[in-house]
């Protein structure tokens, strides 16, 4: 019996690990979609960026309450799974509590008094965030564009972490009183503070015998494993993706000045052009050079890997739609909502892709199809959802590209822009009055 559940137990790791590694694949073949960007400067800046901000949660607390709480959640949840080597060692190998023998037993005691400490604060985290999501009214948390599958997908991943804790805390609790009991291999390791206070008062009253301890600490064993396995693979399906991507995020976050705008090199080949009296600007490109791209972005294709990054790295909390001046006084844009559309069109092309084998054009845009002009001229490139993204995206260059595409592939500015950009070029000023006017105000009383 006890070398089918070895079996059992290699062949899920081997297909939990495997679809694991399928799922990063696929992402990153999507991300893959976009152009090229260079990000890779300032390495130093870029290393201390993601630590501070990535793993030290410093944007997270500008918001004390749920920084903190998130806090909880998030070093509780990442420290507890360390228990899956030891998991996967006894699971192989039929030990139990192996890190005992490396930590030695008063190590060991420290260690596992700690993770049930931090088990605890996550179950206070997880309670906390689902009364707040569900039943204490926060505006952006309950905004239309979250109804349906965001909704759910934020209850299930608290749900599903709550199980994972009390399967922790039900492991321990069976496992001190087999130990206590003297029970077969059960040797007394480890300190189990949480537990002690908790459940192993409630498994004493009920007088269960050895035999159904040892079951319900194999039983919470075993969901405490299939749990993890489960919600690895689910990461893909869900926002809760950035517990991964955060990293990467803010690695190649752009660390230039806010409301610094890029060129763009086909516009600066343009130029080159008409600058040079002896440049055909009908002549094909030479070899090995590439064709003038198009100018902004139509399609998930036109934009670049790092704003596909941001779109799969969204934690939909909203700080950046909460902060929106245009959102806030009515108007249809959500920075949220940019990402989450730009992550919904790379998902199709990707399945488009994965049915195939490359992609075929579906007669389908992100521009229009998903994020309309209304959405994008709402924008007032203020910053702000920038600056308060917990994790460094960018919607707003999104926004921009998109803006671009409109103004200089389609020429489908609205009217009041046009007029601003023929004052500029015709008065080199974005008013109606020539150059020589341009001062009259100031001989005004």
């Amino acid at each position: 019996m006890q070398y089918i559940a070895h079996i059992i137990f290699l062949i899920l790791l081997v297909a939990g690990f495997g679809l694991f590694a399928k799922s990063l694949q696929k992402i990153y073949r999507n991300i893959r979609l976009g152009r090229e960007i260079k990000r890779n400067d300032r390495k130093g800046e870029r290393w201390e960026t993601m630590a501070r901000v990535a793993m030290g949660q410093s944007k997270m607390t500008k918001r004390p309450v749920a920084g903190i709480l998130h806090l909880f959640v998030y070093v509780g949840f990442i420290i507890i799974n360390i228990e899956l080597i030891e998991i996967v060692v006894d699971g192989i190998f039929g030990t139990h509590r192996f890190l005992a023998t490396i930590f030695g037993n008063t190590l060991y005691g420290y260690f596992t008094a700690t993770l049930e400490v931090l088990a605890l604060l996550v179950v206070i985290g997880v309670v906390a965030f689902f009364i707040r999501r569900n039943f204490y009214g926060v505006k952006r948390l309950n905004m239309k564009e979250l109804f349906g599958w965001p909704k759910e997908d934020a209850n299930w991943i608290l749900i599903i972490e709550f199980a994972l804790m009390m399967a922790f805390f039900t492991m321990n609790s069976s496992d001190f009183i087999l130990q206590t009991r003297g029970y077969d291999h059960f040797a007394q390791l480890g300190s189990f503070p949480v537990s002690q206070m908790t459940l192993v008062p409630l498994f004493e009253v009920f007088s269960f015998d050895n035999g159904f301890l040892f079951g319900i600490e194999r039983a919470a064993w075993w969901f405490h494993f299939v749990g993890i396995l489960f919600f690895m693979n689910y990461l893909y399906y869900s926002k809760h993706l950035h517990i991964i991507l955060a990293f990467p995020s803010t690695w190649y976050a752009n660390l230039e000045k806010k409301g610094k705008f890029n060129n763009l090199d086909s516009v600066t080949k343009e130029i080159k052009l008409m600058m040079d009296p002896n440049a055909d600007p009908y002549a094909a490109p030479a070899e090995g050079e590439e064709a003038p791209s198009k100018f902004g972005a139509e399609d998930i294709f036109d934009l670049n890997q790092v704003q596909l990054l941001n779109a799969y790295s969204c934690t939909e909390c909203g700080r950046c739609t909460a902060v929106c001046p245009a959102n806030i006084t009515g108007k249809k844009l959500s920075p949220r909502l940019i990402l989450m559309k730009t992550r919904d069109r790379l998902e199709e092309v990707g399945r488009n892709i994965d049915k195939n084998g490359k992609f075929e054009d579906d007669g389908k845009k992100l521009l229009n199809d998903y994020i309309t002009k209304e959405e994008l001229w709402a924008c007032t490139t203020c910053n702000a959802c920038t600056e308060a993204c917990p994790v460094l995206l960018d919607p707003l260059s999104i926004i921009f590209e998109m803006r671009r595409f409109l103004v200089m592939e389609q020429s489908a500015a609205p009217q009041e822009l046009n007029l601003m950009m023929t004052n500029v070029e015709n008065n080199a000023a974005p008013w109606q009055y020539n150059q020589a006017d341009r001062l009259n105000w100031a001989k005004d009383n």
